[in-house]
């Protein structure tokens, strides 16, 4: 349907509706909102005003200037000594922890310093992603000291465990572009991955994958229904869906699986390596060996990505996450859209829980850990943008993957503490880069049709 011009109104002092509805700059998120949605939106950042960006600068340099102090105070001290990082099979390169720890305080405390006096403008999202590189590889070194460490592993691991973060991203995505707040991605996931583990033993973990879409798909309508139709509080019934999925699963797992093993074992599903792609050196073993998933998960994001930039669908979808009204009085059907989205939203976080299955062969009680609310972050931290989300869960599946690896070398440090390394990370990223994230317009607010 084409989009037809209407006549242009003389300027009017007086505000319309429309503006009424339309969260001002610097005010407060709109009125129409639940209690959930209010505090959920204002986590999210309506503030654009410069002494708002200034403060963040200052906040961004004052972090500079920690993580300066750390590598001084933790990284820089005792014997130090010399960490192998391995990049394929017969090459590798070695770096001395302690010189590695000044060059990476001076580094850091010069961007502090620049941060703080005049901020570094354009180049702050560049300056803070160089700075974040330089400071875990510090730590990197200082963890792995006189041991040797495979890198390529360690990225390779980071692509798969981002894997699942992509596909709940994107289910997230889905629907807050459509204007539904998706707190209920963990539930999403963990309905995946239970109802593959169960399918997947009765029959096999194809047929298993396709239940566990249907399932996660019958939630998300379930989110969609009391949303749209009886206007309930979005964060509130996602929240509601994650407690009753989990009290689901936990008690079906130990009254069900538990006492029938054969309801609980799936055939795994392996890498496949891409002829002539994984044979080139470093990266080749990283995105060429790796699962089913990954590539799915990195051809939906591509997918995704065009079709809600490139498309009518993406563009009604859009339209309708920002000014349902005008999409409406154009004649986009919001609700109908929103009930679609969600439904392809939840297939799609179906998907992702079964990676937890068809990578264990199991399903157990919690198996996703939160990893729901780390994807919801991610949406956040990616700016509702099917890269950015790409980009955002690599990095959070590179602390996962990190973790993992550490617990291995036996470096020393707590279990304890890198169990809640991802947790961490996601504190620490989501306020320093989603402070500034804006939302969609009409993210929670209900809508009735005219």
């Amino acid at each position: 349907m084409g989009l037809v011009s209407a006549p242009v109104d003389e300027p009017s002092d007086t505000p319309s509706s429309a503006d009424a509805e339309r969260p001002q700059r610097g005010g407060p998120p709109p009125t129409s909102v639940g209690p959930g949605e209010e505090a959920y939106l204002g986590t999210l950042g309506f503030l654009e005003e410069s002494p708002e960006n200034k403060r963040r600068a200052r906040n961004i340099g004052i972090a500079y200037l920690v993580a300066a102090v750390v590598c001084l105070v933790v990284f820089a001290r005792g014997d130090g000594g010399v960490s192998t990082f391995g990049i394929s099979d017969d090459s590798s390169f070695s770096v001395a922890g302690i010189p590695l720890a000044w060059f990476t305080a001076v580094t850091l405390a010069a961007l502090g310093g620049a941060q703080i006096m005049r901020g570094t403008g354009k180049w702050t999202a560049a300056a803070a992603s160089v700075a974040a590189i330089l400071f875990v590889f510090t730590f990197m070194a200082w963890a792995a000291a006189g041991q040797s460490f495979s890198l390529t592993g360690t990225l390779q691991d980071a692509l798969k465990a981002a894997t699942p973060l992509v596909l709940g991203a994107l289910a997230g995505i889905m629907c807050e572009r459509s204007g539904i707040i998706n707190i209920a991605i963990e539930g999403l996931l963990l309905s995946g991955a239970f109802t593959s583990a169960l399918v997947g033993s009765l029959t096999n973990i194809w047929i298993g994958i396709v239940a566990a879409m249907i399932a996660s798909c019958l939630l998300a309508l379930l989110l969609a229904w009391l949303a749209i139709r009886f206007s309930v509080d979005q964060v509130i019934a996602g929240f509601a869906i994650n407690f009753f999925v989990l009290g689901l699963t936990s008690f079906l797992d130990s009254r069900v699986l538990t006492r029938n093993p054969d309801y609980n074992s799936v055939k795994t599903i392996g890498d496949i390596e891409v002829p002539i792609l994984s044979d080139i050196p470093f990266i080749g073993p990283i995105l060429f060996e790796q699962s089913f998933y990954v590539y799915t998960a990195l051809a939906l994001v591509g997918i995704i990505g065009w079709a809600l930039f490139r498309t009518k669908w993406g563009l009604r979808t859009r339209a309708v996450g920002e000014h349902p009204q005008a999409a409406g009085t154009l004649g986009v059907n919001v609700i109908r859209r929103r009930y679609y989205n969600l439904a392809m939203a939840g297939a799609i976080a179906g998907f992702g829980g079964s990676w937890w299955t068809a990578d264990v062969g199991r399903f157990n009680e919690n198996i996703t850990n939160g990893r729901g609310f780390i994807a919801l972050a991610v949406v956040i931290v990616g700016r509702w943008n099917p890269f950015g989300a790409l980009l955002a869960a690599l990095l959070f599946g590179f602390a996962d993957a990190l973790a993992l690896k550490f617990s291995f070398l036996g470096t020393g440090i707590p279990s304890e503490f890198l169990e809640m390394a991802p947790f961490l990370v996601t504190l620490v990223v989501v306020a320093s880069f989603g402070r500034g994230a804006r939302p969609p317009k009409a993210l929670g607010q209900p809508y009735e049709q005219q």
